[in-house]
């Protein structure tokens, strides 16, 4: 079975943008506090500044989460669109301009301060006053940040990585200060012999105090600085994607009414109002084009880099662009409820998630400041009693403050998280939840759905077998009222040939995996499957009047021309393919044979509750179930299997239920899902290994006086830069 993925019955969580974060630490704090609040699960996303909170039994009321966030020392705001420009935007851009202002004046009082200390004919006399001067600006206003959230943290009884980082620039400046004004580091003419190895003495005996640590303090803050600059401009090219989606919507629309075009907001059209979309233009909304023939290119949303052709009757998607003949549209749907909004939501919502691997590092991250802290005062303390020597002590100590802050250790998920599924959503391919990375890691059997899957969906009728005359006409209006593929085609076929419809549908009841029934002009009319069909690759289905058959219908679709394709695709990853249908055995078995799929791995005529515990049977054998389909009767089996994997073209209960949305049902996209959800896996997994691995290697040499804190400090931000660099490489 999948993680609890949905853990609460509401659907329409309270999302926050959350300002004041500096690190993985802090988002875990805030998240621990949020949980503790009655009724509600919350998740927050250092990558994408973020808090989503679900109500388990209703929607939570977003002032008082505002409250607690800021009772934390935190701001925290609903995001809203204003003119184009989302909240988090804002907040994003002002903390960069604000970053990059401190580490510019860190850099111009960090780089003489550097090499004053290093090269010794640039020591004058009086240059150690000339680098506290340098120095405290940097020390103060650049490290404002790393201080602030320091007390802030300090206040609630607790530490993030800005307390190592305040710890270690105070400790640093401290020491300056007493050797300066107490020892002999003031001395005009005092010479210092600065060295990026540890220094192994002093000149003057192991307590004189002739040192200063201008250099470590200054240098620190310049090295986060600029790391956190680059990691934030890396994080806002993370979701680059998910942007490019939110800005394929149009700000305004040419509105068509009584012959007169107007141009009005797009807030301002109504669902079945028309509008004109020229040549060149965006489409506004989701809509059917009533006039005109054009082609329009889906890239943006569905990844098909060919255009499609359109004509009067067919659905177009807003953010899409028509290529050529002017269009007149009437909108369907409009606001939240498009195709694009509904993508940008679900890859909000996975990028707001949260991997099982990643619970680890947060954990990790939660417990390992203190832990750090405690390590350091052991440095302190255990260098004194070994050598004496209270300068290499300090440093070794400062050293492990500086080089053990889990900065890439809190990034390595959601970064990758978050490019991942932008480069995904791009392809036309939505992943809703961080657990799908982790499903298809282990995914061996894949279960198909036939029709609208691995078929084409778009049915035609080929045969009309009327045992009794004079009731199409209750069929057709009967069928009318059904969204199926094969009702769609007995409507349209009947029409071809035409029947004029009965008048009156009362009671109308679907049935999935059975039919659909109603009083048709006072008569009880029921479609649905045959119980005996044939073996041509054609579906029967019979339609009943009072519980007499009157009318047998054969229907069939065509195979997808890249089904077979997939399917051996499928098999060279070792994947198991199956096909699970409500269609009879016969067409099934068609389509098994048409797309080499063994005809012991087909099962035909199930109804919903078949699929859910055909699924659950394989895996009880053992087998991670994936479950592509694109129905209604699919929905329940989607939600049971490892993966579900909905079909775009589909049903909207179906793309509900998915766990992975093929948006314009290109079956090739299976595949590609899946090799893109390993890999993005496979960069956290990577990301974490690295992370690890830095804290792991770095700690023992800072505990042993090995590393220098200058060096503790580029190490630091250079690790950080490191992980949202690999995980950038998934644009590519």
């Amino acid at each position: 079975m999948k993680p609890d993925s949905k853990p609460s019955p509401t659907d329409d969580p309270v999302v926050l943008a959350v300002t004041g974060m500096t690190c993985a630490a802090c988002a875990a704090r805030i998240e621990k506090k949020l949980n503790k609040l009655d009724g509600v699960v919350a998740t927050v996303n250092y990558a994408t500044s973020k808090a989503t909170v679900t109500g388990i039994e209703a929607r939570p009321d977003a002032s008082h989460l505002v409250s607690v966030i800021e009772g934390l020392g935190y701001g925290a705001v609903a995001p809203n669109i204003d003119d184009g420009e989302s909240t988090v935007e804002i907040a994003t851009e002002a903390h960069l301009v604000d970053i990059r202002r401190r580490l510019m004046v860190a850099v111009v009082c960090a780089t003489p301060v550097m090499a004053m200390s290093m090269i010794g004919a640039l020591q004058f006399d009086g240059w150690q006053w000339v680098s506290l001067a340098l120095a405290a600006p940097v020390s103060t206003w650049c490290a404002w940040p790393f201080h602030k959230s320091a007390w802030r943290n300090a206040a609630h009884r607790t530490t993030t990585m800005d307390t190592l980082i305040s710890l270690g620039v105070v400790a640093a400046v401290a020491w300056s200060l007493w050797a300066l004004v107490f020892g002999n580091a003031g001395e005009i003419g005092m010479k210092m012999n600065m060295s990026l190895l540890p220094r192994t003495e002093s000149h003057h005996g192991a307590m004189a105090h002739d040192e200063i640590y201008l250099e470590v303090a200054t240098t620190l803050v310049a090295f986060i600085l600029a790391g956190r600059w680059f990691e934030v401009r890396a994080r806002r090219r993370a979701g680059d994607a998910l942007r490019a989606l939110l800005d394929l919507g149009v700000r305004s629309v040419t509105l068509w009414r009584d012959g007169t075009e107007t141009v009005i907001p797009i807030g301002a059209l109504g669902v079945g109002e028309t509008f004109v979309v020229r040549p060149g233009e965006t489409v506004a909304t989701d809509g059917v084009v009533v006039e005109g023939t054009s082609a329009i290119d889906a890239s943006m949303i569905t990844g098909e880099s060919v255009p499609v052709d359109c004509h009067p009757g067919d659905v177009v998607t807003g953010g899409t662009l028509n290529t050529n003949g002017r269009l007149l549209v009437r909108a369907t749907r409009i606001g939240r409820d498009t195709v694009l909004a509904q993508m940008a939501r679900l890859v909000e919502r996975a990028q707001d998630g949260k991997a099982p691997v990643q619970r680890l590092a947060d954990k990790v991250s939660s417990v390992f400041v203190p832990v750090v802290i405690a390590l350091s005062v052991a440095t302190l303390a255990g260098w004194l009693i070994i050598s004496g020597d209270v300068q290499r002590s300090f440093e070794a100590a400062v050293a492990v403050l500086v080089i053990a802050c889990p900065c890439a250790l809190g990034l390595a998920t959601p970064v990758a998280l978050l490019v991942g599924t932008g480069r995904a959503a791009r392809e036309g391919i939505i992943i809703k939840g961080a657990h799908v990375l982790e499903a298809t890691r282990a995914v061996d059997t894949m279960v198909f759905d036939k029709t609208g899957t691995l078929t084409t969906g778009v049915m035609t009728l080929q045969g009309v077998d009327e045992r009794e005359a004079g009731h199409l006409g209750a069929v057709l209006a009967l069928e009318a009222n059904s969204e199926h593929p094969i009702a769609r085609a007995v409507v349209r076929g009947l029409r071809e040939r035409g029947v004029v419809p009965a008048t009156s549908v009362e009671e109308f009841v679907n049935t999935p995996g059975v039919g659909v029934s109603a009083l048709v002009d006072g008569r009880r009319v029921a479609v649905g499957r045959a119980e005996h069909g044939d073996d041509s690759g054609s579906t029967v289905v019979e339609a009943t009047v009072d519980g007499i058959v009157v009318v047998r219908l054969s229907v069939s679709d065509e195979v997808k021309p890249t089904a077979a394709g997939i399917i051996a695709e499928l098999r060279a990853l070792g994947v198991r393919s199956m096909i699970v249908s409500g269609d009879a055995d016969g067409p099934v078995r068609h389509v098994a044979s048409k797309v080499g799929i063994d005809a012991r791995d087909t099962r035909g005529a199930v109804l919903p509750a078949d699929k859910l515990r055909i699924v659950h049977e394989l895996q009880a054998g053992g087998a991670s179930v994936a479950m592509v389909g694109d129905g209604v009767n699919d929905a329940a089996a989607l939600v049971a299997a490892d993966l579900g994997v909905a079909m775009g073209t589909g049903t909207d209960a179906a793309m509900e239920a998915g766990d992975l949305t093929i948006v314009n049902g290109d079956l090739a996209k299976v595949p590609r899902a899946l090799a893109l959800s390993r890999r993005t896996l496979g960069i956290i997994r990577a990301n974490l290994f690295w992370a690890f691995a830095y804290n792991v290697a770095a700690l023992p040499l800072a505990v042993a006086g090995l590393m220098n804190p200058v060096i503790a400090g580029l190490a630091m931000a250079l690790s950080s830069v490191f992980v949202v660099t690999n995980s950038l490489r998934l644009r590519r």
